[in-house]
């Protein structure tokens, strides 16, 4: 499967640069792929195309603002440090350094105005570790908001809101489930009186979502691991919902994928992810049975294209995404390449809004 296939041309005044004053006034394509059909709506108007009484699944995971600078204590050289994922001793950080290949091993590098300093402890792994245990308030003091690399700005105070979802909770990701960023608590309030169920389940995202394919065929693109979690209680509504032929709503490609980590351990049985040079996605996940609920919690590297075989994902809330991503990917193995095709051009032709600030999309 050719990665030329996944590409397409965009101009850049349609990427979108600073998010919209109010969330669910983005504008919303819904794609209908049983009759192949496009409508244009907005975002706040979202329950009226959403299949009766659904169960929707967002991921509450919560940015971290993990893009840090410092000097290099001998020389005072310039550097940033991109914190990805803490590890199990608190103190340490997998990262992305600038520029990596100027450092020394156990070099101290001090924060911007602070005392506080990270040392590289592991050059080939990219591993930094900081003189303290309380990184979050590092983080709240001096980190600054991961956006990503097209936005052409700086971060602002308003991105550590903006960039964050209305439910994000649980501090992990270093780039928001933009899918997400344009509900708002009156529009989940409107879906819940609506009969529409809303259950939250965690992806932290990490290098895995925003890493380049560059193979020429895609199944030989190596996705790294994202912690994920979903709890007892939402493991046995979904289960549930499945039972009573009720709609599952995936909103984002992260919470897409973590139900689809999750269908297999429910079912039980052996992974239909699409083969290539990838581990067994479920190998370091752990589970819990007890009477008909299931906790999971692990890591997962699935990856999802054309040809996968979706099995409790029903429709799919997302945003437009970049050419030649894993996300794209996804859209198009849920939507069909052809429609998602035609899809994307629908909205160039309209000038919607792309990327993490951008309008939205239903493939119901």
């Amino acid at each position: 499967m050719k990665l030329a296939e996944f590409d397409y041309t965009l101009s850049p005044d349609l990427i979108a640069q600073q998010p919209l004053k109010k969330r669910d006034a983005a504008r919303l394509l819904v794609v209908d792929r049983k009759n192949q059909k496009f409508y244009h709506d907005t975002f706040a108007d979202l329950d009226k195309y959403l299949p009766p009484k659904s169960l929707m699944v967002v991921n509450d995971s919560k940015v971290i603002p993990a893009r840090l600078f410092g000097k290099k204590e001998e020389t005072g050289g310039a550097v940033e440090i991109f914190l990805l994922k803490q590890l199990d001793d608190k103190y340490s950080y997998k990262a992305l350094l600038k520029p990596l290949k100027k450092f020394k091993l156990n070099q101290k590098i001090f924060l911007t105005g602070s005392k506080v300093y990270a040392q590289v402890t592991d050059i080939p792994n990219r591993v930094v570790r900081f003189n303290t245990k309380d990184v979050d308030s590092i983080l709240e003091t001096y980190g600054r908001m991961p956006l990503p690399p097209y936005i052409k700005r700086s971060d602002t105070a308003s991105d550590r809101a903006d960039y964050q979802t209305v439910y994000a909770k649980k501090r992990g990701s270093v780039a928001a489930p933009t899918a997400g960023l344009h509900f708002t608590e009156g529009l989940l309030g409107k879906l819940k009186k609506a009969g529409h169920a809303i259950e939250e389940v965690t992806l932290h995202v990490n290098y895995a979502t925003f890493k380049t394919v560059t193979a020429p065929d895609i199944r030989e693109h190596e996705m790294h691991t994202e912690d994920y979690e979903v709890s007892q209680r939402t493991a046995g509504k979904l289960r549930k919902a499945q039972a009573e032929g009720k709609k599952i709503v995936a909103v984002g490609t992260t919470s897409c994928r973590v139900l689809e980590t999750l269908a297999q351990k429910l079912s039980f049985v052996p992974s239909k992810v699409n083969s290539g040079k990838q581990s067994e996605i479920l190998t370091t996940s752990t589970a819990v049975v007890k009477k008909k609920s299931i906790k999971v919690k692990g890591e997962t590297d699935i990856f999802i294209y054309p040809g996968y075989d979706f099995q409790m994902t029903d429709c799919l809330i997302t945003n437009f995404h970049f050419p030649k991503s894993t996300l794209l990917m996804l859209v198009y193995a849920f939507g069909g390449k052809d429609l998602m095709r035609r899809a994307y051009q629908e909205a160039i032709e309209k000038k919607y809004r792309f990327f993490s600030y951008g309008d939205g999309m239903l493939i119901k």
